[in-house]
């Protein structure tokens, strides 16, 4: 009985003394602390030497100034909390995007502008006066048919014209 007594007292003492050493010990292979560095990248474009890179408005508006100074480039109102199809509709905007640039080659001079409202998609963006204005007017409606028979839903293509794509240009950096 003296020695149950003992054994139990010198294990109470042996794991109050063991265990701030077990947790030392934790603390240092796992918690690891480096000096803060506040430094945003991402988004961001580096500055050139001789300040020759162009840049649209969109591309100058760092990633932090969105909903600020400029808009989200996919209007989704499926993608809300709760949404019915959040995934269907990133991988229709993609799918979208994609056969834009694909029938639209090299036309775009700006960023494509996917909006969702209802069932209704609104598709906009900026092109360059490179062709005919009938071919303009084929390439809207051939987009708007197709896209609206694989989404089954109703697509609308709003365009605004410019001369080049050096009308885009907002600053050099």
């Amino acid at each position: 009985m003296l020695d149950g007594g003992v054994g139990n007292a010198d294990c109470d003492v042996n794991i109050s003394y063991i265990l701030p050493a077990v947790q030392q010990t934790f603390m240092q292979r796992y918690f690891h602390t480096s000096t803060i560095v506040c430094k945003v990248q991402s988004g961001r474009y580096k500055i050139t030497i001789n300040k020759s890179k162009p840049l649209t408005y969109e591309m100058a508006n760092p990633p932090h100034y969105i909903a600020h100074r400029k808009s989200w480039n996919s209007w989704n109102t499926s993608n809300i909390k709760d949404g019915n199809r959040p995934s269907e509709t990133a991988l229709e905007d993609m799918f979208i995007r994609q056969f834009m640039y694909g029938t639209w080659s090299n036309l775009f001079a700006s960023e494509i502008i996917i909006k969702r409202q209802h069932n209704i998609i609104r598709i906009a963006g900026i092109v360059t006066r490179t062709i005919a204005p009938s071919k303009i007017y084929f390439l809207t409606g051939y987009t708007e048919e197709l896209l609206s028979y694989w989404l089954q839903c109703p697509i609308k293509v709003e365009l605004v014209t410019i001369g080049n794509k050096k009308e885009m240009i907002f600053k050099y950096i």
